[in-house]
């Protein structure tokens, strides 16, 4: 029901129901932490990361009735992730983080926190650390459906702000 419900407010894609593809990494490791009793239906969106950001996030708006009904909606990715960089001998070292990552990290929060979205559109144009948090989408793209459905002033929070293996950050946004 909610799956049709949700195919019916977007019209800027084609959507298709597959009740057979099973849960993403991104989805199931989120969720079996937040409701490990699973007694949640969960309903998974593909990302099309052939598509750039202000797709995402203009899509994004299509999904507002539902979180306006109390639908949760996760974003599940990371601001930083760069694997190829990982510095796997301190990857149990607790929130070892290169500079660079660092920097790009809190340069996002502050834009989420200012309500700043179009720098975070336009991720590419932020320069070389952001290039290097972001070297292909598709575990930044979430964050655009995030940012899309904070209406007005909501509160944001982060948690989970923590930088692992140099070139990955586990940053967390809460938005309302």
């Amino acid at each position: 029901m909610l799956a049709r419900e949700t195919a019916t407010l977007i019209h800027s894609a084609k959507v298709e129901l597959d009740h057979d593809w099973g849960l993403d990494h991104g989805t199931w490791t989120v969720v079996r932490h937040m409701y490990p009793d699973a007694k949640i239906p969960v309903l998974q969106l593909s990302i099309d990361y052939t598509k750039g950001p202000q797709y995402h996030y203009d899509l994004s708006k299509e999904l507002l009735a539902l979180r306006k009904k109390g639908v949760l909606i996760i974003g599940s990715g990371n601001m930083v992730h760069n694997l190829r960089m990982v510095a796997w001998d301190k990857i149990n070292q607790s929130g070892y983080g290169y500079d660079w990552a660092l920097s790009i990290n809190e340069k996002f929060k502050s834009l989420i926190t200012e309500n700043d979205h179009r720098p975070l559109i336009n991720y590419s144009q932020m320069g070389r650390e952001a290039m290097l948090a972001i070297p292909t989408p598709e575990h930044y793209l979430p964050l655009m459906y995030t940012l899309g459905l904070r209406s007005g002033q909501e509160k944001v929070s982060f948690f989970n702000d923590q930088a692992v293996g140099g070139s990955l950050t586990m940053t967390s946004v809460k938005i309302g």
